[in-house]
Formats: C-alpha cells, structure tokens, sequence
C-alpha cells in the first residue's frame, strides 16, 4: 500500500491510500485515510441510523437482508474479483468465501427474531405471582475492525449477525483489502437506501484506534494477538464491550484407525489453501506412530504437486502482507537450524511474494515453527505413541481456535478433550460453515463468538423484564411484612428442597 495526497475542492487536503495488487504492485484502487473526525461523524450518522433500523422490527430487517442476500447472490462474480484483486487468491477461493457470506447472512436474517425476539421465562416459587420475560435488545452502533485474508467472509460473521440483532456498524476494513469493505457497504444501500445502516472506514491503525474511541455499542475485532491487546486497551477507556477474533496454532491430529488418505487431503488443504493465510488453518500434524511414515508419505506426495502463482491454474496465490514473509523465513530458519528436515521445500522456498508449500519433520518442540503462527503453506508433522500425547501437546499451547481429528473410533472423546473453541472430526475446517455453530476460540485466539445463536447474541444485550399478575402470597419485598412471613417461607423452601 501507499500514502499519498489527493487535492480535493474543498479547503482541506485529503490524505489517500492506494489498495495494490500482492503480485505486481499495480494500484487496485485509492482510498481516503478517515481520521478520528471522520470516525466520530460516522459513528453519529450510524446512531441515527441504528435508532430507525431497530426500529424497524424483525420482519421488516428480515426482509431487507434478504434482499441484500440476494444481491450478493446475483453479483458473485464482481465481488469476487475485487477480493482476488486486493488479495490475490484464486477467483474460485473468492467465489467460495462469498458463498460462505451470503449462507450466513440467510441464516442470520431468518433466526434473529427466535434467537433474540421477547419471550417468557418461568418465574419460580419465589416470583410465583411474577410474569417473567427476556428480550434482547440491539447495542445501537456496532464498530467491525477486519481482516485481509477473508475480507468479506470473516468481518461479515459480525456485520450481517449485528445487523440482523438490529444494530447500525460502522465497519473498518483492513488497510490491504479497503475495497471489499467499502464494496460491502454501498451494494448494502442499493436495498436499504433510508439510512446509512453500514458505514465503512478507511485507513491504517489510527483509523482503528479512533472506531475504539468513538463510543460504540461494542467493537468486533479479527486480528492478531499483539493488536487485540491494543484494541481491548483502548476500549477499556470507555468500558466498551469487545468480541476478540485472534489468530491460532491449529492441529490436526490423525489415530491409527484413521482414514490416511482423507486425512492428508484435509492436512494439506487445511495448511496451504489460501496459501495458509487462514486463521483456522492447520499448522501442525500429530499422527501415532503406527501410521506416522503411510500419512507422511500420502502428505509430501500431495504437497509436491501444489504450486503458488498468478495464472488461473495456480493452487494458491502470493502472501498478501509483505511482512508475513519475514515471520515465515524465520520460522523456517528456526526449525530448520534445530534439526528439523524439510520433506518439501525448504528456506528457498519462500520467493516473493510467493512461498512455495515446505513440510517439515522432526521440529523440535520449542521451536516457533510448532508453538507461533507462521500464516503460510507450511505445515509440520510430528509423531506420537498415541493420541492423548498429542491431546496434551496440543492443550499446551496458548492458542485454543479450531483443530481436526481423524479416528474410526476416538473422534468425538479427543474432540471433546481438546481445549479450544471449534473442532472437525474427519474433515477439516467445516465448522465455519454451519452458519448454526459459533466460531471462536480461548486463550491468546481470543473469545467472544460470532456466528449462529451466540453470535446474534454477542450483538445484542439481555434484557429481563417482571410483571406481577396478582398480589403475592407473602408479602416479602416490604417493610411491612408481617413478623412471620419469613419463617413461613423458610419452612416452605425446607420441605421443598431440603430432602436429598
């Protein structure tokens, strides 16, 4: 990306940014950088908006979200080369994430009202003269800080759930992928035209900085670590509510009764598919020994027939983040210099913008290749006795996202057993597309969910609400109880539930 300035009409210089091209540097488009001004404009305009869009009610919200649905459904193709534009991924990789986006955009709009919509509660023997409700009512204005390696899929599991919970956003997309932001955004006003329900944001980190500052209902994050840790410091100013999406150390984890050829499939799709740059995509192998050298062998094979580039025949495309390959190379170097052995590719592997796909064996279990985020199409394959070794490897870890397992016989008991937010059992990665499942993760990949029932929830805020039918038996809540009323009650609750 580039700084640059554009000479408006008005008074005021306009500072831009240029989203480019990962392969060639060839300019995608310019970008206005939004500083903390604009933000706070945004984020009043969405206040005003977020009080006519809640206003509306499930049904009507319902029905033009569907009708963006439909929109996105008709338009695949356009989005989809703007997203292999600013990333670079293949058109196919694109046109799949839009698929996943306009899935979960149907599923949210359809459940909103029976997940979130007033309904009663039983009152107890306490509360018997009480009617009890709970509702859940919109935040108002919920602010989205995105991605770039799922520009529209991943900030969407917030907007489209948000939106549907009946709240505005105000969204800001990754400074490498602005045009899908703001591309999501005014195909949003073709069909809700009243009122600026979806506002994006553009810029670098300040911009971020400021949506944090700006007194939003609750702030949605999808990022690193280090930077969820500066989101969540500057919304503590505030007390603003925050969901934090962060990155993991993922694993796939294969029994001896597993089926070897599917689960190299899934090892290798899962740790080079959109060349690695997939937060839940698999790092590490842990397969028993037994097995150990059969899958190793079915996994270099597949791996060796990929190839990264530009032309519609590539597997995967460049790094997007320029940075990203100093990590990869370092943690390569760092496996590689401990005694690690490179079964495909190696250090020369990594060819900007391109990384070609690099297994490793024997890493040592200290090594950053097996305990940070490499974020590239790189994979590491160690042996275990068995998998509860690999269950207690794996729960060392300070990441928690998603994992895989393959087992005939255990796959349910080491899902259960792993300690992290999603898992797949014979197959990799398929929980993020059952729009009915949260997504997310525990310890340093973050918490809060998106997605499904507790997504629409993460976005909406409970509310409990009583009603009293008729005056109560004992009056308790009084000064002017009667002297014995609470004995009467004490001696009810030990018939009630003083047996064991």
């Amino acid at each position: 990306m580039t700084r640059t300035v554009q000479h408006g009409s008005g008074s005021a210089d306009v500072a831009t940014f240029a989203s480019v091209d990962p392969r060639t540097g060839e300019v995608v488009d310019h970008h206005p950088v939004h500083v903390a001004s604009d933000v706070a404009a945004a984020v009043d305009r969405a206040r005003r908006a977020a009080a006519w869009w809640g206003g509306l009610g499930y049904s009507q919200r319902r029905r033009r979200l569907r009708a963006w649905r439909a929109l996105l459904a008709r338009r695949i193709d356009e989005l989809a080369a703007l997203i292999s534009a600013e990333t670079d991924k293949p058109r196919d990789d694109a046109r799949l994430e839009i698929v996943l986006v306009v899935d979960h955009l149907d599923w949210a709009a359809r459940n909103a009202e029976k997940v979130l919509g007033k309904r009663k509660v039983a009152a107890g023997l306490l509360m018997v003269n009480e009617a009890a409700t709970l509702e859940y009512q919109p935040h108002g204005v919920v602010g989205v800080i995105g991605p770039w390696n799922y520009p529209a899929f991943t900030p969407m599991g917030s907007i489209g759930y948000a939106l549907a919970a009946g709240n505005a956003v105000v969204f800001k997309p990754s400074e490498l992928t602005p045009g899908v932001g703001a591309w999501l955004a005014d195909s949003l006003a073709e069909v809700v035209g009243e009122h600026p329900v979806l506002q994006v944001v553009t810029g670098f980190g300040e911009t971020g900085a400021a949506l944090c500052r700006a007194g939003v209902g609750k702030l949605s994050f999808t990022g690193s670590t280090a930077i969820a840790r500066k989101v969540m410091a500057a919304c503590a100013e505030s007390l603003t509510p925050v969901l934090i999406e962060c990155g993991g150390k993922d694993a796939l984890l294969v029994d001896a009764d597993a089926d070897l050829d599917a689960a190299a499939d899934a090892a290798v799709w899962g740790s080079m598919s959109n060349a690695g740059q997939t937060c839940i995509g698999v790092e590490r192998v842990y397969v028993v020994d037994s097995v150990a050298e059969a899958l190793t062998e079915r996994l270099e094979a597949r791996a060796r027939r990929l190839r990264p580039g530009a032309e519609p025949g590539a597997d995967f495309g460049p790094i997007t983040m320029p940075g990203q390959l100093d990590i990869i190379r370092v943690h390569l170097t760092d496996a590689l210099d401990g005694g690690a052995r490179a079964l495909v590719g190696g250090a020369e592997s990594i060819r900007p913008p391109y990384v070609e796909p690099v297994v490793l064996v024997d890493v040592p279990a200290d090594s950053t290749a097996l305990t940070e985020e490499t974020f590239g199409p790189t994979v590491t394959v160690t042996t275990v006795g068995d998998l509860d070794d690999a269950v207690a490897r794996v729960n060392e870890g300070r990441y928690g996202l998603g994992a895989a397992v393959f087992s005939s016989r255990r796959g349910e008991e080491i899902a259960a057993a792993l300690h992290c937010g999603m898992v797949s059992v014979n197959g990799v990665i398929s929980f993020a597309a059952v729009p009915s499942l949260p997504f997310g993760g525990v310890g340093d990949s973050g918490f809060g969910r998106i997605h499904g029932a507790d997504g629409l929830r993460e976005f909406a805020r409970p509310k409990a609400v009583t009603r009293r039918r008729f005056r109560p038996p004992l009056r308790l809540l009084t000064f002017r109880r009667s002297p014995g009323a609470v004995g009467l009650l004490l001696r009810v609750i030990r018939l009630r539930y003083g047996r064991g």
